[in-house]
């Protein structure tokens, strides 16, 4: 096995991290958003539309990076290009929030701890 393969292998054996956005949940129960780390293809994704991203992230393009990462339990896309507008309605609060716990580096029993 190539070092390059044993990298991808043991990635893709990494933990999800989550997000509980109580905003979007229904009743007394959160919606809880998974996302795995950041990758370099992730930033640029977005940095394609986005160029000035990293060093002064847009609303547009943090939501941009909540539709590339979030997904359901089920590992399912949570969010759709489609979705971006609905998102960009959202108070600037939870945007923020979903963004940067996408961008926390705690692991799932850091969160699980709080």
């Amino acid at each position: 096995m190539t070092l390059a393969k044993r990298i991808a292998a043991k990635r893709a054996e990494q933990q999800r991290g989550f997000s509980d956005v109580e905003e979007w949940g229904e009743a007394d129960n959160p919606l809880r958003l998974y996302f795995n780390e950041v990758s370099a293809r992730d930033i640029e994704k977005v940095q394609r539309k986005y160029p000035n991203f990293l060093a002064e992230p847009s609303m547009s393009a943090m939501v941009e990076m909540i539709i590339v990462k979030c997904e359901d339990e089920a590992g399912e896309k949570a969010f759709t290009l489609e979705d971006k507008a609905i998102l960009l309605g959202e108070p600037v609060s939870v945007i923020a929030k979903v963004f940067g716990s996408i961008f926390d580096t705690d692991s799932t029993e850091d969160h699980l701890k709080n």
